[in-house]
């Protein structure tokens, strides 16, 4: 048997997607490694890398009033990798309810935009709560500027604003941020060199991923980086925003916005069927499983990893335990050829 071997993992993403991708690493510590085929995991470090464009609800509201990077996805991620479901943790997703100026926001947007003011520093915001929450991790945002995002779609119409371009009902050709060339956090491109893992996804394609890999110099790096890259392929589509999208189109949207060859080598798959409720559930919405047209992808010679990964609740959702082993089986696997 090998001995345990330490990783460093990088997550880029956001939304709800990011988040529980992380909540599958938190546990497999070195007092927690994982076993596969005889072989023992554990994370040294693990960092996801947060989109923060988002400009709608309790967050959207706060940037246009204090002109700060969005602290949503920030806030989701620091309660993913909270050591416990301690009372400050809960505090972070307390969101105000009833009428008035507080209604909808949540006290962890509140929190950190008000550490960001006292100190002068989104980052040091961040580090600051993080240590309230003792989370088992750490947490960046792709840049720290206050960044918008537009969108392009395929018949030339520009959109600004993550909200509208998730709500459009045409296909988005590409997205940039503004403003153009805004620079990343230095942490975030040395955590990329470091990393032994560099993931992305799942989440929302054009408002979640990519604006992390359209970041200045986030691309190059990990195109020089010689960590295992997986992309994490997306349960659903997303209506308005990947209608009717196979995996391979997914891929390619990436693969357009960050230049050849692709950035990402591997791709994991969910095998696992979901339920008939839940498909005609999705149909009212105008959404249905990613279809795998992978014959195309494997033409690039990508490599095509499957697992079951479902979680059904009142939403479909990667299982985030089988999750994160089925991207330590695709190191496992690399590491033993």
């Amino acid at each position: 048997m090998r001995r345990l071997q330490e990783i460093k993992v990088v997550c880029l993403g956001g939304g709800t997607g990011l988040s529980t991708l992380l909540s599958g690493f938190k546990h497999i510590s070195l007092d927690a490694p994982l076993r596969i085929d005889g072989h023992l995991f554990a994370l040294k470090n693990t960092t996801a890398v947060v989109t923060v464009s988002d400009d709608g609800g309790s967050s959207g509201r706060l940037r246009d009033q204090f002109q700060t990077p969005a602290p949503g996805d920030i806030r989701n991620c620091m309660v993913a990798l909270a050591s416990d479901e301690s009372l400050m943790t809960q505090l972070f997703r307390y969101r105000f309810p009833g009428g008035g100026e507080l209604h909808d926001h949540s006290l962890g947007n509140l929190l950190l935009t008000a550490l960001t003011d006292i100190t002068g520093d989104f980052l040091q915001a961040i580090k600051l709560s993080s240590q309230v929450l003792a989370i088992e991790g750490r947490i960046l945002p792709s840049t720290s500027q206050n960044v918008r995002l537009r969108a392009v779609l395929q018949d030339g119409t520009e959109v600004s604003g993550e909200t509208n371009i998730s709500k459009s009902s045409r296909r988005i050709d590409r997205v940039f941020l503004e403003p153009v060339g805004c620079c990343p956090l230095p942490e975030a491109i040395e955590a990329i060199e470091e990393a032994d893992i560099v993931t992305v996804g799942p989440g929302s394609l054009f408002t979640s991923l990519i604006p992390n890999l359209v970041v200045s110099g986030v691309a190059e790096t990990i195109r020089r980086s010689k960590a295992v890259k997986v992309y994490v392929s997306n349960l659903m589509t997303q209506p308005g925003e990947t209608d009717g999208m196979s995996l391979s189109e997914h891929f390619n949207a990436l693969t357009a916005h960050t230049g050849e060859p692709p950035l990402f080598q591997h791709i994991l798959v969910n095998s696992a069927p979901v339920s008939e409720a839940m498909l005609a559930r999705y149909r009212e919405e105008r959404a249905e499983p990613v279809a795998e047209d992978s014959d195309q992808l494997q033409k690039l010679g990508l490599k095509m990893h499957r697992a079951p990964l479902v979680l059904e609740g009142t939403v479909v959702r990667h299982n985030p335990v089988r999750l994160a082993q089925a991207i330590l089986e695709i190191l496992d696997k690399e590491k033993s050829q």
